[in-house]
C-alpha cells in the first residue's frame, strides 16, 4: 500500500531517509533506503535520492509493504496479578518484559503470558497482537497495567482513557534537585520528526498532554517525584521531565547517553496506582503496586 506524508516545517532542510525513519514506526532506515534505491518513494511525484532535503509543503509516498498475520505463542509464565475478574486483570509489570509483540519481540511479553493465563478470554478490539491490551507501559518502566477480557470492559476502559478520567501515579527518580514542591508540565507532545524511536515537544503537531508533578524527597543531585497523568502521550513523563531539565535517571533516550548509575538499565519509572470505574459494576477501585527492589535500593542509597 502507498502511504502519502505531507513535509511541516520541522521537517525542513531534513533528509529524505531520516525524515522517512522518522515518521515511519516499525520500517528501518536501512529498510527505507531500499525502497529509496529501488525507486518505491517520490517526492512531489518525482523519485529522489535519500539525500534529498526536504521542504515544507513536500509531498512524500512510499510504497509500504502489508503487514504479515502474524501468530502469537500463548506462553506460561509466573504473572504477578494484583486482581482478577470475569471483566478486567491487573498485572504488576516487571523490568524489561514489553507489553505487546512487535518487531524484534515476538515471545516473552506481557500479551504470551495473558494468551496462556486468560486463554480465550480476552478483548479483540486491538488485533492480534494486542489482545486484551488497552494502554501500555515502557518495557522498562514497571508497575500497573490493566488488561480487558472482552470488548464491553475494553471500550470502557478505553473511553475512561480518552476522557482523562482513570488515576494514573507514577514514581520517578530524576536528575537535578527540584526547588519548587509541585508543578505541572502541560506541553503537546508528537513524534520527534526525524528519530523514529523519540517523541518531542511539538507545539503544532503534538497532542495535548498534562503531566502534574511533587517532590517526595530531595537528594544531593536527584529529586524523588510522584507524577500524575492527565493524559497518557507515548513516554509522556520522560519527555516532560526532560523538558524541565530533570529527565529520569537512567532515561538514555532523553537524558544523559551515560547512566551515572552502574548496571543500571533503563529509566527508574513505576506505575504505582491506577484507579478506574468499574465497566461492570461502575464502581471506583485503585490498585497499586510496590516500588521494585531495584528501585527501594537505590533510594536507599541515594539516602
Amino acid at each position: 500500500m502507498t502511504q502519502t506524508l505531507t513535509v511541516t516545517e520541522e521537517g525542513k532542510d531534513c533528509r529524505l531517509d531520516a525524515f522517512l525513519s522518522g515518521q515511519l514506526e516499525g520500517l528501518s532506515r536501512s529498510y527505507i533506503q531500499k525502497v529509496l534505491k529501488g525507486g518505491g518513494v517520490t517526492v512531489n511525484g518525482k523519485t529522489e535520492k535519500s539525500s534529498y532535503r526536504l521542504v515544507p509543503g513536500d509531498q512524500v509516498a512510499i510504497d509500504v509493504p502489508e503487514p504479515e498475520e502474524l501468530q502469537i505463542a500463548a506462553e506460561p509464565m509466573d504473572l504477578d496479578i494484583l486482581y482478577e475478574d470475569s471483566d478486567i486483570i491487573l498485572i504488576n509489570k516487571p523490568k524489561g518484559m514489553v507489553v505487546h509483540p512487535a518487531a524484534g519481540h515476538y515471545s516473552g511479553t506481557l500479551v504470551n503470558g495473558l494468551m496462556a493465563h486468560c486463554r480465550d478470554d480476552l478483548s479483540g478490539i486491538n488485533g492480534v497482537l494486542r489482545p486484551g491490551i488497552v494502554h501500555r507501559i515502557d518495557m522498562d518502566t514497571t508497575g500497573v497495567l490493566i488488561a480487558c477480557k472482552n470488548d464491553t470492559a475494553h471500550r470502557s476502559i478505553a473511553e475512561q482513557l480518552k476522557v482523562h478520567s482513570i488515576t494514573r501515579k507514577y514514581y520517578a527518580i530524576v536528575h537535578g534537585v527540584i526547588k519548587e514542591e509541585e508543578g505541572t508540565v502541560d506541553a503537546p507532545i508528537g513524534r520527534h520528526p526525524t528519530d523514529r524511536k523519540k517523541m518531542c515537544i511539538n507545539q503544532k503537531n503534538g497532542k495535548e498532554a498534562v503531566t502534574h508533578y511533587r517532590v517526595l524527597k530531595r537528594f544531593e543531585r536527584y529529586t524523588y517525584v510522584e507524577c500524575q497523568l492527565e493524559t497518557g502521550r507515548t513516554h509522556q513523563i520522560r519527555v516532560h521531565m526532560a523538558s524541565i531539565h530533570h529527565p529520569l535517571l537512567g532515561d538514555a533516550v532523553y537524558g544523559p547517553a551515560k547512566c551515572p548509575v552502574p548496571g543500571l538499565q533503563g529509566q527508574t519509572l513505576h506505575a504505582g496506582v491506577l484507579g478506574i470505574i468499574h465497566p461492570r459494576t461502575g464502581a471506583y477501585m485503585e490498585f497499586s503496586a510496590p516500588l521494585p527492589e531495584y528501585f527501594a535500593e537505590l533510594l536507599r542509597k541515594l539516602k
